[in-house]
């Protein structure tokens, strides 16, 4: 009998963060891997918000912080989405994690109770489906592909809805897909959604700020939906935070509480330096994301490039994220030496040994015949890294 639980036992592992692992233990056998494996901006968090951190520090703002966020922050963010998205959410709405991952976790297990339906568009975002789980709960998913831009239709949507559905789960900007939706293919998803008065939508939108195409949208924006609808942001990858481990939810007053008294019970409130330091974050004026947004639309279109120069590899232009999905299963059954290619981990799997190259393989996201590419690196391994790619995937007949 095994000691372990078994939601422990059945609790797949974040295939992003093992690869990663993977590729650090690579890299301490002095082996030369190049890892495009992790979503993490590779630039350093703005210098004013270092500032704060250390005044803080100085400060003593050292102690325990209520459940919810320090009250300040929650009201700053309460005006940054007023800024920004033009969303109602009073300070009260708002309950601040450690991370956004957290945010969502908070939200599935606040709603969703045993058998019920969570409705998840391909490709998602690794966790997801476990937290999901977690929760007891059923995953719905909905195939894309690069031909639709890796976006669901209405159609497809109310399709999926039965009398068990209870929440859609999605994310724009995408991750995986570097997707972005467009106020009008919001508005027909809300349209869907507003028939069926017990679906509620978790609306992920992390990468906000680096967006390519003009000005971002959120779901809950239309009114007729708003208060169904949990808006999930936080400043890790916008603001080059990752490490900090801030994320937000702006939610109807009794699913922010409900969230509250989840998180009462896991963390409390999460760290009070972290916080301050977010507070400089959502007051300053997005303008200050600008130059990494802009960096990372070159890194996007010098990727692509390179990849038109590798037989096989079909892409959408990524509209927003740092992330290029590529499909590629036209390697699957190839084969080198003693490597044959039956799917997408196969094939990561063979860059990861014969090119020292660690990308993710899109069954982590739901799509078998992806594989993800992160381009938050410098544009010479970026250079460097599809080279590899290149030259590995040639050895494949």
């Amino acid at each position: 009998m095994s000691k372990l639980s078994d939601r422990i036992i059945n609790l797949a592992e974040s295939q992003t963060l093992a690869m990663a692992k993977k590729s650090r233990e690579l890299q301490a056998q002095g082996k030369d891997i190049i890892s495009l494996s992790i979503g993490e901006p590779d630039f350093d968090t703005p210098q004013f918000i270092k500032d704060a951190a250390k005044r803080a520090i100085d400060n003593n703002v050292t102690r325990y912080t209520p459940v919810a966020g320090i009250q300040e922050l929650r009201k700053a963010i309460s005006e940054k989405f007023k800024r920004d998205n033009d969303l109602n959410y009073t300070a009260e709405q708002i309950i601040v994690s450690t991370g956004a991952k957290q945010s969502i976790a908070n939200v599935i297990l606040s709603l969703i109770n045993p058998g019920e339906e969570v409705i998840v568009p391909i490709p998602y975002w690794v966790s997801y489906i476990e937290t999901i789980k977690l929760a007891e709960g059923i995953p719905v998913t909905i195939p894309t592909n690069v031909e639709s831009n890796f976006k669901i239709s209405p159609e497809q949507l109310k399709k999926a809805i039965t009398s068990k559905t209870k929440m859609i789960v999605f994310s724009t900007p995408c991750n995986p897909s570097g997707s972005v939706y467009t106020k009008e293919e919001l508005k027909a998803l809300a349209e869907i959604i507003v028939q069926y008065p017990d679906l509620y939508v978790i609306s992920d939108e992390i990468y906000e700020y680096i967006n390519f195409v003009g000005k971002h949208e959120s779901i809950a924006q239309f009114d007729f939906i708003y208060d169904r609808v949990i808006t999930v942001n936080g400043v890790s990858k916008g603001f080059a935070m990752t490490g900090w481990r801030i994320g937000y939810i702006g939610a109807p007053l009794w699913i922010s509480q409900a969230c509250e008294k989840m998180q009462g019970q896991f963390t409390s409130g999460t760290s009070s330096i972290s916080q301050m330091a977010a507070l400089e974050a959502v007051k300053a004026s997005p303008s200050v994301t600008y130059e990494m947004r802009d960096a990372f639309k070159k890194r996007r279109d010098l990727v692509l490039e390179l990849l038109k120069e590798i037989p096989g590899i079909k892409s959408t232009v990524p509209d927003g994220a740092f992330y290029i999905f590529p499909d590629i299963s036209y390697y699957f059954g190839k084969s080198y030496n003693n490597y044959h290619i039956k799917n997408s981990n196969d094939l990561s799997m063979f860059l990861l040994e014969e090119g020292n190259i660690a990308l993710v393989s899109g069954d982590a996201f739901g799509d078998d015949n992806c594989i993800r590419f992160s381009y938050a690196t410098s544009e010479e391994r970026l250079i460097e890294s599809v080279k590899r790619v290149k030259e590995a995937l040639a050895k494949l007949k």
